[in-house]
């Protein structure tokens, strides 16, 4: 029973703190790296490297805290509008999602250590999912009038591209020279749920 406890106590604990962390680098990000502060999105949107990560070693809960992360780096301490906010950082949870269900389903080695598994990094963790992810979150913000249609391109592109410089730039080096330490870990989470 005792170390339920403790175990659960880890997990919240974790959980927590990938919330804030995740959080802060948004808030980072967009204060940082955006061309239109209104808008949320941030040209250079480093975070989502880390909520990639942070979902791949804790699994569904890692993914919630990206998710949560966003809601409130991104938009509460962006003045975003609760409704949209709710629906709009949805974008960081498929970002994460993604390549979380893909490693999984296809058993990617979390390192790197083989062609199939860069590959299967190239298409799901880096580009597949900041597309839906990009496309989910300027078409929210269209919708809600915080973009007008002649932006919804290039506000796109410009989330598209620094989710995808941030991804290759900063999630192979901490899935491969990470990684190994995470997984000695009582915390590493392996697939969804421990």
């Amino acid at each position: 029973m005792k170390r339920n406890i403790e175990s659960v106590s880890m997990y919240l604990n974790i959980f927590l703190f990938l919330i804030l962390a995740n959080s802060l680098l948004s808030r980072f990000a967009v204060v940082n790296f955006t061309s239109s502060p209104a808008t949320g999105v941030s040209n250079m949107y480093i975070a989502v490297a880390f909520m990639i990560v942070f979902a791949l070693w804790y699994g569904l809960g890692g993914a919630l805290a990206a998710y949560l992360g966003c809601i409130v780096g991104a938009g509460i301490l962006a003045d975003m509008p609760t409704s949209l906010n709710i629906i709009w950082s949805l974008a960081d949870l498929w970002q994460v999602l993604i390549p979380l269900v893909a490693f999984t389903y296809f058993k990617v080695n979390l390192r790197l250590k083989t062609r199939r598994d860069v590959a299967y990094f190239l298409v799901f963790a880096v580009f597949l999912n900041n597309i839906i992810g990009a496309s989910w979150g300027t078409y929210m913000l269209m919708i809600n009038g915080i973009i007008p249609y002649e932006e919804l391109f290039l506000t796109f592109e410009r989330w598209f591209t620094g989710n995808v410089i941030a991804t290759i730039l900063i999630v192979p080096f901490l899935l491969r020279y990470l990684t190994p330490y995470i997984q000695q870990t009582e915390s590493y989470v392996e697939n969804y749920w421990k």
